[in-house]
């Protein structure tokens, strides 16, 4: 298969997906994360190697034949997948042939602030843009972003672009320790979410090796920080092994704390212990608990 296309792999957070890598050759991007997997490299604010839309279509065309039971046809890239010059021709070209797929794109979310590029975002069925912090001080350590990229530009931009926005908008947040891991980044955070009010906020912290000598926050911490956020849908990253602490609700404990915070499937399968399932189902066959799919990902909501 074309180094442009990669998998089928299974996303925790979005089911099946079959990837579109709109930089096969090297790494072109606008940020230079310190938790990335790539290579530390220079960041760029345009693209210099380029596939064509003929090459990602014919290479896609190809690999939707052999695996028709996908979730969703991602695209990303070695880097930002926003720097792609013909990134709308592409879009009105996946839309085409992609059937009963989702369209999603994995963002940097730094080119939000353009108009072009937000036009492009408005047609694809997942946008998946990052926001690691919300003061301009945070957003330099731990995106070390081109150096015009300013962060209340692209929050102003996020709020606007959500107005209009008719798919299923995500931000993720990936915690680093010593960098965005502090309560009050996380209460500024909250606050900036609330105003975007994407469907789903996704909290993460480093999976797997990074560019830079960073480390990832406990589980355990994770899960406070993210209680930090209220009033929306707040999906964690769970590592594999990771078991967590099984609570005992009783009826209304449980019906509580969902009207307060919508749970995630994940959420339920390891923090309930087998009584509360129990309870829980009942509940649900009641018709006291709704299910809510929201880009890929189950919630429990009131």
């Amino acid at each position: 298969m074309s180094e442009i296309i990669f998998g089928p792999v299974n996303s925790r957070r979005f089911g099946k997906s079959l990837g579109i890598d709109l930089s096969p050759a090297l790494k072109q991007c606008n940020f230079d994360c310190v938790y990335c997997e790539l290579k530390g490299a220079k960041p760029i604010k345009e693209m210099q190697e380029i596939v064509s839309v003929d090459e990602v279509i014919s290479a896609l065309k190809i690999a939707l034949k052999k695996h028709s039971d996908i979730d969703v046809i991602t695209i990303t890239a070695n880097g930002e997948p926003t720097l792609y010059p013909y990134l709308d021709e592409l879009v009105d070209e996946i839309n085409k042939i992609k059937g009963d797929h989702k369209l999603l794109i994995l963002s940097n979310g730094a080119n939000i602030v353009d108009q072009n590029v937000q036009k492009s975002l408005a047609k694809i069925d997942i946008v998946k843009l990052s926001l690691d912090c919300v003061s301009q001080k945070c957003f330099k350590k731990i995106d070390r972003a081109y150096n015009d990229i300013d962060i209340e530009k692209i929050i102003k931009s996020m709020r606007s672009f959500r107005k209009t926005y008719k798919g299923s908008l995500v931000i993720e947040v990936l915690v680093v320790e010593g960098i965005n891991d502090k309560d009050e980044e996380f209460e500024k955070l909250n606050l900036v979410l609330n105003e975007i009010n994407p469907n789903r906020v996704d909290i993460s912290t480093i999976d797997r090796p990074p560019a830079y000598r960073v480390k990832r926050v406990s589980m355990e911490r994770l899960k406070e920080l993210s209680l930090k956020i209220k009033n929306l849908h707040v999906s964690l990253a769970y590592r594999k092994e990771y078991q967590g602490k099984k609570e005992n609700f009783r009826e209304d404990e449980i019906l509580n704390l969902i009207s307060k915070r919508p749970q995630s499937q994940q959420d339920i399968e390891l923090g309930f212990d087998d009584e509360s399932k129990t309870r829980f189902e009942k509940l649900l066959k009641k018709d006291l608990i709704h299910k809510e799919e929201i880009a890929g990902s189950l919630f429990y909501t009131r």
